[in-house]
C-alpha cells in the first residue's frame, strides 16, 4: 500500500492567464507553463517515483514530459480534470453573473459534473494508488486534485475550495498511523519574497 503520494498541476494555459474556467477543452500550455513544467521538475529530480500517473489532457501530458518523466507515464482517465459543462471556457465574473453565489465545489456544474461525481471517481483513483507498492506521482488538474486531497483527508470534496493550487505547484500527501495528512501543500520552489516575506503561492499545510 502506497503512504505517500505526490501531486503536480499542470502547467499555465492561455486560460490560465485569462482566468477561464479550463475543463475538457484540451487547451495546450503556453510557454510560460512549459517554463513552469521544467522548473517542477527540476524541484522533484531528486524524487525517485515507482508510479507516475497522468490525466490523458494534453496539458498534463507535456508537464510531465518536460519534467522528466515521460519515460514512466501512464494516462489514467480518473485523473482528467472536472467537468465545467456549460461553464467551460468561462470566468468567474461570467459566471457568478448567470448564477450569483455559485462555486464549484459546493454546486457542481450545469451540464457538467458534480461534486458527487468527482468524489466517486477521485476515490477510484485513490483507490488504484492504494494498491499501489511504492510512491507515486499524479500529474493532472487544479480542480481534480483539490478534490482528491479532500477525500485523501476522508472529508467532503467542498474542502477543496480551501486548497488553493497554482499552475506546476507540487504536494505531497502522507499517511500516518494517525491518518492522512498534507504534508506539503502548493509549493512552486519560490520560498521567499525579496523582502523575506513568503510569497501567497507558497503554502504548508497538514491536517
Amino acid at each position: 500500500m502506497s503512504d505517500c503520494v505526490w501531486l503536480l498541476r499542470h502547467g499555465a494555459t492561455e486560460w490560465t492567464d485569462e482566468d477561464r474556467h479550463t475543463g475538457r477543452e484540451d487547451v495546450p500550455l503556453s510557454e510560460i507553463g512549459r517554463e513552469q513544467a521544467r522548473r517542477a521538475g527540476e524541484l522533484l529530480a531528486p524524487r525517485r517515483f515507482e508510479h507516475v500517473l497522468v490525466s490523458p489532457q494534453s496539458r498534463a501530458v507535456e508537464t510531465c514530459e518536460l519534467a522528466g518523466f515521460g519515460d514512466q507515464l501512464k494516462t489514467c482517465v480518473e485523473l482528467v480534470e472536472w467537468d465545467y459543462g456549460e461553464y467551460e471556457g468561462l470566468t468567474d465574473n461570467q459566471t457568478q453573473q448567470r448564477n450569483p453565489g455559485w462555486e464549484l465545489f459546493r454546486d457542481g456544474c450545469p451540464g457538467g459534473e458534480s461534486p458527487e461525481e468527482v468524489g466517486a471517481r477521485v476515490d477510484q483513483m485513490l483507490a488504484t494508488v492504494g494498491e499501489l507498492n511504492g510512491v507515486s506521482l499524479l500529474v493532472a488538474h487544479g480542480k481534480l486534485l483539490r478534490a482528491l486531497a479532500a477525500r485523501w483527508l476522508g472529508c467532503d470534496v467542498a474542502l477543496g475550495r480551501a486548497l488553493p493550487m497554482d499552475p506546476a505547484a507540487i504536494c505531497l500527501l502522507e499517511r500516518e498511523p494517525a491518518g492522512p495528512l498534507l504534508r506539503l501543500w502548493n509549493y512552486t520552489g519560490q520560498v521567499a519574497s525579496s523582502d523575506g516575506v513568503p510569497p501567497r503561492r507558497h503554502t504548508q499545510a497538514t491536517a
